[in-house]
């Protein structure tokens, strides 16, 4: 059974691009030859690494995405371990990965967002008033209330000073 897989390798950054070229070529033919298909290869370019790895600082990252059986995997991996060019690689199985996006996606997709909902008018309650043709004009200025306290509730409302 085929399954989707991403291949990350890193390469010396003392090979030569053609070089770096026919080992990719290499590889492809590999996987092609075990029944295997290459879906894409991205050459990343040259990048520094975050540690050193066999005394380099820097490398040249190629990605491989293809879809192959397990055991075309294994060997894969073991020509990648054995090859001098190589520094470090990577594989990593897509199939379960997209499978549970996909999962999340439906999630989320199922909910409904209450931002996109549209806003349902409330009603307005009419008045009578506001039915009647004549209206009563509203005074231009508006009073304020005038408000008469007491004087004992004055005085207790006076902030006491302290002699010292």
């Amino acid at each position: 059974m085929n399954r989707t897989y991403e291949i990350m390798f890193i390469v010396r950054p003392d090979v030569e691009e053609a070089d770096l070229d026919k080992l990719i070529e290499g590889f492809s033919a590999n996987i092609t030859s075990g029944g295997g298909e290459v879906k894409s290869v991205e050459k990343m370019g040259r990048r520094r690494l975050a540690y050193t790895v066999r005394k380099f600082n820097d490398g040249f990252y190629v990605l491989l995405n293809i879809a192959a059986a397990g055991s075309l995997i294994g060997e894969i991996e073991r020509r990648l371990r054995v090859s001098e060019p190589v520094i470090k690689f990577i594989t990593v199985r897509m199939d379960e990965e997209e499978k549970r996006l996909a999962k999340v996606k439906a999630l989320r997709d199922s909910k409904v967002k209450r931002s996109a909902q549209p806003i349902a008018p409330q009603p307005v309650a009419i008045s009578a008033a506001a039915e009647t043709p004549a209206v009563a004009e509203a005074p231009a200025v508006a009073e304020a209330p005038t408000v008469i306290a007491e004087p004992e509730a004055v005085a207790a409302a006076e902030p006491v000073s302290a002699a010292v």
